[in-house]
């Protein structure tokens, strides 16, 4: 089974899930608080759901529709949360998303990691776009994309139904262009680790 490559960064290390993340997963993202933020993300969060998770992660990934990573720290390597970009080979497109457990939010992980695979989608991957989503009401999300350099690009409304609640999806891309012209210094922009 192919595995995704690790990739570091001051303080975490990005690596392809295993099913020993299981435990972890079903614990930080079964907390309502995350769950409710995530359009995909099931809550109640059950048993075995995690473990099915982490399959189909491999499944896309042997598919090359997306590579999926553990966000763990390096200092002690727990598990703190996921990210993933979908991928759409043939537009050379990819798409992220990401949840860090609560007890780590407020840390500047998603962000961290979220600019490490912008770079790895468009230096390895070399992806022309990377555009990514988060609900209206989740203006952290936001922050983490307009942190790797992203634009605002739109809203969907109501276009995700979650807890019973249409919800309204706001949109940022970036160009390969885009990120080719960000200042390494003023953008903080991450390089790909080899």
């Amino acid at each position: 089974m192919r595995t995704a490559p690790p990739l570091l960064t001051e303080r975490l290390l990005l690596r392809s899930l295993t099913l020993e993340d299981a435990p972890d997963i079903q614990r930080l993202a079964g907390e309502y608080d995350v769950a409710v933020t995530l359009s995909n993300m099931p809550y109640p969060y059950e048993d075995g759901m995690a473990e099915e998770w982490i399959r189909s992660c491999s499944e896309k990934f042997e598919e090359n529709k997306a590579l999926n990573f553990a966000i763990t720290l390096r200092t002690d390597r727990n598990f703190i949360g996921a990210i993933e970009i979908r991928l759409d080979p043939e537009m050379e497109n990819g798409e992220l998303g990401f949840w860090v457990g609560k007890p780590h939010w407020g840390c500047g992980y998603c962000t961290e990691a979220a600019k490490v695979i912008v770079a790895y989608g468009f230096e390895v991957l070399k992806l022309d776009r990377i555009c990514a989503y988060h609900f209206q009401n989740n203006l952290a999300s936001g922050r983490v994309l307009q942190k790797t350099g992203m634009h605002y690009e739109g809203r969907i409304q109501k276009f995700v139904q979650k807890q019973n609640q249409c919800e309204d999806l706001i949109g940022y891309g970036m160009l390969k262009a885009d990120y080719d012209s960000l200042d390494p210094i003023s953008s903080n922009k991450q390089s790909v680790p080899i």
